[in-house]
This record gives C-alpha cells, sequence and structure tokens, in this order.
C-alpha cells in the first residue's frame, strides 16, 4: 500500500553557484525558524497524541498545522543539503521543489499511540543512518548519516558544476523521504510505519545502467537458528576476506601498471578481482542478514541469491587510470556513509527476522543500496571499470 507520507522531487538539478557557496548563511533565518516552530510542535505533538488516544483520529487543526511543520522542515533541510535550489517560504507552504505530501487524518490504532515513543525508536536509529544531522521533521540527529555525507559532497560538485549529480540528489531524497515519514509518525499524523525500501522512496527512479549491478532472489525468509549465530557463522568468510584482500592488493597495483601502459585490465587480473569483490559482496549480504543461505568461498557468479554481475573487461581512460585513487575518495567517503545503513539495516533486521523468521522488504531493500554502491566503488578502485560509482537507488532491484 502507499505510504501517506511522500517526497515529491520537482528539481532539475541545476545549481547557482553563488548559493551554493553561501547555502549555509542563506540558511540561517530558516535554520533558527525551525528551532522555533519546533518547540511550539513538540507541545502541540503532544496534545496530539492525546486527543487521537481519546478519539482514534487526529483532530483537523492539529493535523494542519503539525503537517505544515513536517512540510517545512522537509523543504529547509532540502534547501540545506542542496536537493533543491529555491529558497524556501517560511510557512511550509505546499509546491517546493522536493515537496512532502501527507495524506488528511485517518483512523489510528490507539495501541500504537499509546507506545509510539517506543515503537519509533527502531525507526530514529535508522533516520540516524539515513539522514545524520540533517534530520528533516523526525527530531533524530546524529553527527554522519547519508544526506550529511550527499550536503558536503553535493556543495563540491555543485560548486564546480553548477548541478547537483542526479545520484547524489537521489541519494539524499532517499535519507529525507524516510525523515518525513517519522516526523510524521513521531507527531502522529499517521500510524503507518516509516517505510526503509529506496525502490519506494522515490517516483521516478532511473534504469541500472553500469558495468556493475547487484542482482537479488532472495525471498526474505530467514533461518532463526542461522540469524541468532549470524556474526559467528560468518567468521570464516571474514577471515578469508581478509586473507584474501592482502592478494587483491598486490593484484591491484600489477593491474594498475599494466592498465596504465595498455589501456584495459589484463583478463586474468580482471576476473581474480572480479571474483573478490563478488566474494565481498557475497560475504557483507550473509552477514548483513540482505541474503539467508551460507555463501561459498570463491566468489563464483550465479551462486548466490544476492550477486554482483561484472562486465567484461573494457578499455579505460588512463589519466583516470592514473589518478584513480585521488579521484575514488569521494565515492569512498559516499561508502562509508552507506556501510552506517547496512549496519543498522543489519542490526534492526537481526530483531526482526528472529521474532518473525522474515527479513524486512525494506531493510532488506537498504542493504541492498549499500551493497551495490560499496561493490561499485571497490570495482572502480580496483580497475575492473571507468564509471564512477551511482549514487542513487535506481529502477532495477
Amino acid at each position: 500500500m502507499s505510504h501517506p507520507v511522500k517526497l515529491r522531487v520537482r528539481d532539475d538539478l541545476a545549481r547557482r553557484r553563488w548559493t551554493v557557496f553561501l547555502r549555509l548563511l542563506l540558511a540561517l533565518p530558516h535554520i533558527v525558524w525551525v528551532a522555533l516552530w519546533g518547540i511550539v510542535a513538540f507541545l502541540a505533538g503532544l496534545a496530539n497524541g492525546v486527543a487521537t488516544l481519546v478519539r482514534g483520529t487526529s483532530p483537523a487543526p492539529l493535523h494542519r498545522f503539525l503537517a505544515a511543520y513536517v512540510r517545512y522542515t522537509t523543504h529547509v533541510t532540502a534547501y540545506l543539503s542542496l536537493l533543491a535550489e529555491p529558497y524556501p517560504s517560511f510557512v511550509g507552504r505546499p509546491g517546493y521543489a522536493v515537496d512532502v505530501e501527507l495524506a488528511p487524518p485517518a483512523p489510528q490504532n490507539r495501541w500504537t499511540v499509546a507506545f509510539r515513543i517506543v515503537l519509533m525508536l527502531p525507526a530514529a536509529l535508522m533516520a540516524g543512518a539515513l539522514a545524520g544531522g540533517l534530520s528533516g521533521g523526525s527530531g533524530a540527529s546524529t553527527a554522519g548519516g547519508l544526506l550529511s555525507s550527499v550536503a558536503f559532497l553535493g556543495w563540491f560538485a555543485a560548486l564546480v558544476r553548477g548541478r547537483m549529480p542526479r545520484g547524489l540528489r537521489d541519494a539524499g531524497a532517499y535519507g529525507l523521504a524516510y525523515s518525513a515519514q517519522l516526523g510524521a509518525y513521531a507527531l502522529v499524523l499517521t500510524d503507518r510505519y516509516p517505510n526503509s525500501d529506496p525502490q519506494a522512496a522515490l517516483e521516478d527512479l532511473p534504469p541500472l545502467e553500469h558495468p556493475v549491478r547487484l542482482e537479488v532472489d532472495d525471498d526474505l525468509r530467514r533461518s532463526r537458528l542461522t540469524v541468532f549465530f549470524r556474526l559467528l557463522l560468518a567468521l570464516p568468510h571474514l577471515v578469508w576476506l581478509q586473507l584474501w584482500g592482502i592478494a587483491a592488493l598486490f593484484a591491484l597495483v600489477a593491474s594498475w601498471f599494466a592498465t596504465l601502459a595498455r589501456g584495459t585490465t589484463p583478463a586474468a587480473l580482471h576476473r581474480f578481482l572480479s571474483s573478490y569483490v563478488r566474494y565481498q559482496t557475497h560475504v557483507y549480504a550473509f552477514a548483513a542478514l540482505t541474503a539467508n543461505p551460507f555463501p561459498g568461498f570463491t566468489g563464483r557468479a550465479g551462486s548466490y541469491p544476492v550477486d554482483l554481475v561484472v562486465a567484461e573487461r573494457a578499455r579505460q581512460n588512463r589519466w583516470t587510470v592514473g589518478f584513480r585513487l585521488v579521484l575514488a575518495i569521494p565515492a569512498l567517503l559516499l561508502a562509508g556513509a552507506y556501510g552506517g545503513v547496512l549496519l543498522v539495516a543489519a542490526l534492526l533486521g537481526w530483531f526482526a527476522a528472529l521474532a518473525r523468521g522474515r527479513m524486512p522488504l525494506g531493510l532488506r531493500n537498504a542493504g541492498a543500496l549499500a551493497l551495490r554502491y560499496t561493490a561499485q566503488t571497490y570495482a572502480y578502485v580496483l580497475l575492473l571499470t571507468d564509471r564512477y560509482p551511482y549514487g542513487g537507488p535506481t529502477a532495477a532491484a
């Protein structure tokens, strides 16, 4: 079913360099106003919780006021994190370039209303990984987070190019969508839990066109026994992965010199490093509960439900090969943020799978997105392709 809180993105990616450079200064009045409005919204949220507990639905005036607050904080966060260019209004009026739509008041389960503070804790943890310090209307704030990394990297990219990269914009929008849903859930505007599925975060997702892609053939069922002992079971793989990584480092050095001289990676090194990245994906998918079966130790293609497809070797630009490690720094920073998302998805999925015997779809897909971007980053660093990793969710699972 469609979520009652939806993010609408009508942004054309164009950015004015001078507003990008002064973005934090320009957003300062909004930051102050968000803090002041937040105090009133907190009290209104308490009143709305009590009223909904008594009546079973949120009173229309409180719903309108709190919906405007969630919408406004979404606008400000989008502007501050460079997901949108226009200067937002101060009243949370609909129609902004990155907007949030909230359904009208609907009946809510009184039990979920009564225990809302406790129930929202797992979602707040996920919002911390996705949004970090730029948390929209959710109230969840941490030092890192995917959206915070997008804002940092996007500032440099937009300042140089005058445009926000689509992958960065969509990655940030994914975090912002979840944050807005958590804000609405925390303020008792809806009893629908925030959806962590990146496939459902945005309406228009681009097709996956990259030489390194992830294929998922997983039915979400999990064995409670292997879930409980998952880290212990993954230990031999983690040791073998470290040992294989030492050999991969020497292979990378040899591949770098060969690719710099010939323009293509030697076939044997390409196969070896592809197997390494594929095996790494299998291990991380197993350890993070993104998949259920115990993986093999060889990284064989097609042998695992969460599998990595690496295209055949192709010619690469020698300039990008020569400066590959420098060029990969932004991708590695974003991969670190995605690593936080994978960790939180694994932690929450561990409890969910242990209780239900299934991995929630949203958590599985959030982990798959993190694995895909991480694999594309490693493939770029290891010279398997000169295509830069795509940072956002895509239409392909």
